[in-house]
């Protein structure tokens, strides 16, 4: 069911994001750390092996990842 599935891509999505921030927020990771997790998250679906369809499904995810790490999102950076 592609509901479900993309539900439950944006619900684990949300609940990452979250963890992230609290581990930042809590002083567990270091902004530098949280950028290399999604960093290694990103090139994980970037080198994926696979058909035709498998490789742009990986390369879009790996395209969003960036864009969290371009957006920085996954931090909270105090307001200039």
């Amino acid at each position: 069911m592609p509901d479900q599935t993309e539900h439950a891509g944006m619900a684990a999505l949300s609940i990452c994001e979250a963890l992230l921030l609290a581990m930042n927020d809590h002083g567990l990771l270091p902004e530098h750390e949280i950028v290399g997790v999604l960093r290694d998250a990103a090139a994980t679906h970037e080198n994926v092996i696979g058909t035709e369809g498998e490789v742009l499904e990986h390369q879009a995810v790996a395209a969003m990842i960036n864009r969290i790490i371009a957006g920085g999102n996954s931090v909270r950076r105090p307001h200039a």
